[in-house]
């Protein structure tokens, strides 16, 4: 049996799949000030349905913590982190790029460096930019370095040092120094996690790395002793950012890795949906309690990207360069708004309705889960009778329609028409924010949305994937058959993957090719013993090389798949003009970075299928209740289907409401929806 955790702002969701039998799912709340807690409290309840502990074989999980501690979450304090680097270079950090996250404001504050300007210390050491030295570091030098911060009681440090990603030899030797001085501290050399050109880039994200490993390993500690106390003795493994598993050991060390953990197993989960009901392209949408977010699938593949700004802020879905920490890691290409079923709605000075960006979370959650006060978009729901107003979870989890009703109330004195025009409000502005981040991934990167089918999951996003859709232009809505629960699915269908890379600055040119190929030969060699290393069989490795190619005079590139000379470039090209609208052929071409990432292939995971396999005979039969629901104007009596109980092929006209234990679906009038074999739920957009 292969288990599957993921922690989200509200809920913490589990799927386990025993081998032939029904998946099993629950759903429980999480703990905000103790993630781990309600990974682990996921965990027992599972081992009360009689689940043996010896029954279960891996468990992978994921979890927003390394980014919540970037953002200064309570009792996630970040530790005080040295840094070593260059004589000359302790600035480097403040001078950062010329990236202004808010161009016209004279004000703007770039973000406070991790490791503070006392605690960055610098050794007379020195290379040229091939690798050729100048002067090597001194021994005595750096002991002095490690008795000061023995002193200052700083217990994780950063080594970055100048071209270290040509030759890291000096990098090793100063690392190795401070760790036979100090052998109880935490160590990240910034070679050792990216071997690229920008020293800024490599540097912050040694940093980011530091910070983040005193908590990150006070967590996975944490949550491997839960674990092993309820008796379970499967490997652990960890959701990285690219979408890969990578064992609690390799987690550990490199936990900058993981800070887009949470996102990533949707898009995997949506990438493999795709694959299945062969869909050259689709757009994934998760909406949970706290955010939406939206990737893109093309040919199968989530489009992947090789840095971002951690902690940054976003504006309508999109980074703002210069806001965050660099980090030199791939991950899976995602545009994130806060737009979840906890967000809030309020009026401004103005009297003008807002929605966002703060979030009811978990504690204390919508008002209809019986504890907040204040309205969101999930009593907006309520009220608009989309959202059971008795109990969701298959009945577990009570709403109480009265206190969502009255929360709506508070902020309706805005609209002429009462309560219900307030909900209606509330759910459009959140639909039209929702929209910008689909348009963010498809057509900011060269795509036409209309070309997509949208994938929609998580604990909101059935309930908006119409009014989101038909903003965009996207005919085909899939909705898979456990969307509440499908980023947990998404962790069993994940594979092990490493990621080696070195920077080659040079004009691409056929005669080059062939020492391009002993580089990545030498590439392929760090893949194969870092996959060794998390116990993955020879048999079930395979591997990607890829390069990143830019025309002469541009600052940074675009990521293609290596093949013969030609070929490459072509598809250079072709990448150019699809996000650009231009190519220019006759153009120069350099390379600037060879990557090749490892592949432990995990075994075939099981289809995503609905736990209960007992369809009703008819779509009669399988309603559960006719109630009044808002259908845009006005309340309509509408039927309300059990999912479980719809029989494959049976196709519904809108509008409607299909329950199930995890997630509601909302039909909408124009709509209708056809039911699939395997349960899957495919809407097309009447008007289209």
């Amino acid at each position: 049996m292969r288990v599957g955790i993921d922690v989200g702002g509200t809920f913490t969701d589990l799927i386990a799949w025993p081998p032939g039998g029904a998946c099993i799912r629950l759903k429980v709340p999480t703990t905000p000030r103790a993630p781990e807690e309600g990974a682990l409290a996921a965990l027992r309840a599972l081992l009360d349905m009689d689940v043996k502990a010896g029954e279960i074989s891996l468990v992978v999980h994921a979890s927003t913590i390394a980014t919540n501690a970037l953002l200064g979450q309570v009792h996630l304090e970040l530790p005080r982190v040295a840094f070593v680097t260059t004589a000359g270079f302790r600035d480097l950090l403040e001078i950062g790029r010329q990236n202004r996250s808010s161009v016209y404001d004279l004000g703007v504050e770039r973000p406070v460096p991790l490791a503070r300007r006392e605690d960055r210390f610098v050794v007379c050491e020195r290379r040229e930019a091939d690798g050729t030295v100048l002067i090597a570091p001194d021994p005595d030098e750096v002991d002095a370095i490690a008795l000061e911060i023995s002193r200052r009681g700083i217990r994780s440090v950063a080594v970055g040092l100048l071209h270290a990603d040509v030759d890291d030899a000096h990098e090793v030797a100063v690392a190795e120094r401070l760790a036979l001085r100090l052998p109880d501290i935490d160590i990240s050399r910034s070679a050792d996690l990216v071997r690229e050109f920008r020293e800024y880039e490599r540097f912050s994200t040694a940093i980011v790395n530091a910070a983040l490993m005193p908590v990150m390993r006070r967590y996975l500690d944490a949550f491997a002793s839960g674990v092993r106390a309820a008796g379970v003795r499967a490997p652990l493994y960890v959701m990285r950012s690219d979408g890969g598993m990578a064992s609690l050991e390799a987690a550990a060390r490199r936990p900058a890795s993981l800070i887009e953990s949470g996102p990533a197993g949707g898009v995997i989960a949506a990438a493999l949906l795709g694959r299945s009901m062969q869909l050259d392209r689709v757009l994934s949408f998760d909406m949970g309690g706290t955010t939406a977010k939206a990737g893109t699938i093309v040919d199968g593949l989530p489009e992947i990207a090789t840095e971002f700004e951690a902690a940054g802020v976003t504006h309508s879905g999109r980074a703002l360069r210069g806001s965050g920490y660099p980090v030199r890691f791939p991950f899976v290409d995602l545009a994130e708004v806060s737009a979840g079923g906890g967000t809030i709605a309020w009026l401004d000075r103005a009297g003008t309705l807002r929605v966002g960006p703060q979030s009811a979370g978990a504690d204390p959650g919508p008002a209809a889960y019986g504890r907040g006060e204040r309205p969101t978009v999930t009593d907006a729901n309520v009220v608009l009778g989309r959202l059971n107003p008795r109990a969701l979870l298959g009945g577990t989890f009570p709403i109480d329609a009265q206190r969502a009703r009255a929360a709506v109330a508070s902020i309706a004195t805005a609209f002429e028409g009462g309560v219900c025009e307030a909900a209606a409000a509330i759910v459009a502005l959140v639909d039209f924010e929702m929209a910008k981040v689909l348009r963010i991934v498809s057509i900011e990167r060269g795509h036409d949305p209309r070309d997509f089918t949208l994938v929609a999951f998580g604990g909101g996003g059935p309930l908006h994937a119409c009014a989101v859709a038909r903003e965009i232009g996207v005919r085909r809505v899939v909705i898979p058959p456990l969307p509440g629960l499908f980023s947990a699915y998404g962790l069993l269908t994940a594979d092990v993957r490493v990621t080696s890379s070195r920077s080659y600055v040079a004009v691409a040119e056929a005669r080059k090719w062939p020492a391009i190929g002993a580089l990545f030969g030498e590439l392929y060699d760090e893949s194969e013993r870092a996959l060794a290393e998390q116990n993955v069989p020879a048999s079930d490795r395979t591997y990607i090389r890829e390069l990143e190619l830019r025309y002469a005079g541009q600052s940074f590139g675009l990521t293609v798949a290596s093949g013969a000379f030609d070929e490459t470039l072509e598809r250079f090209h072709a990448l150019h003009e699809r996000r650009y609208g231009y190519a220019v052929r006759d153009e120069a071409v350099e390379i600037v970075t060879l990557r090749v990432t490892g592949i432990g292939r995990a075994p075939e995971a099981p289809p995503a299928a609905l736990p209960i396999a007992t369809p009703s005979a008819s779509q009669e039969e399988a309603r559960l209740e006719t109630r009044a629901v808002w259908d845009g104007t006005a309340f309509t009596q509408t039927p309300v289907f059990g999912r479980e109980r719809l029989p494959g092929g049976v196709r519904i006209t809108g509008p409607a409401v299909i329950e199930q234990y995890d997630a509601t679906t909302y039909v909408g009038p124009d709509w209708f929806v056809h039911v699939d074999a395997s349960g899957v739920l495919s809407l097309e957009d009447r008007q289209a």
